[in-house]
């Protein structure tokens, strides 16, 4: 496999939510490298590999994106539609892992091709679930296409 499609980016701007996330990944036995940002603009820097980002062998293109839709400066929506819209990243796995219930912001991601939308459970045995499924599936279920191969 494809060592890119190990690694996993969580953009999260509260960093309790992302410590949180990423110990629940690590419980569900997942040993993949995870990178946090915590800003839509660290997001894109780090995709597009520019300023502290731009060592691409240390920070290469992620397998599963985990994105939170309300970051400060560029939210997520944009951050999704940016990764969707260009021809590298648009075979990335994007799921959406919000507090937001609104039918609008759900709406929204999945017309700019959001993966999968989880809202966040408000118990922490719950949220440990859900990202044990959510990593279950999408880490080791699903079969992901080849990232550096043009098929779409």
């Amino acid at each position: 496999m494809n060592p890119e499609a190990m690694r996993i980016l969580i953009i999260e701007d509260e960093k309790a939510h992302a410590q949180l996330t990423q110990r629940a990944i690590r419980k569900s036995g997942n040993t993949n490298h995870i990178d946090i940002v915590y800003d839509g603009e660290q997001a894109l820097d780090y995709l597009f590999n520019r300023g502290e980002y731009a060592d691409k062998n240390r920070y290469p293109h992620p397998g599963l994106i985990l994105l939170d839709i309300k970051l400060p400066g560029i939210d997520g929506l944009e951050v999704l539609k940016q990764i969707k819209e260009h021809p590298k990243f648009r075979k990335i796995p994007v799921i959406i892992l919000t507090t937001s219930e609104r039918e609008e912001d759900m709406a929204s991601a999945y017309s700019h091709y959001a993966n999968s939308y989880l809202t966040k459970p408000v118990g922490f045995k719950e949220f440990e679930e859900k990202i044990g499924q959510l990593d279950f599936y999408w880490m080791i279920v699903n079969q992901p296409p080849p990232l550096n191969t043009n098929c779409g």
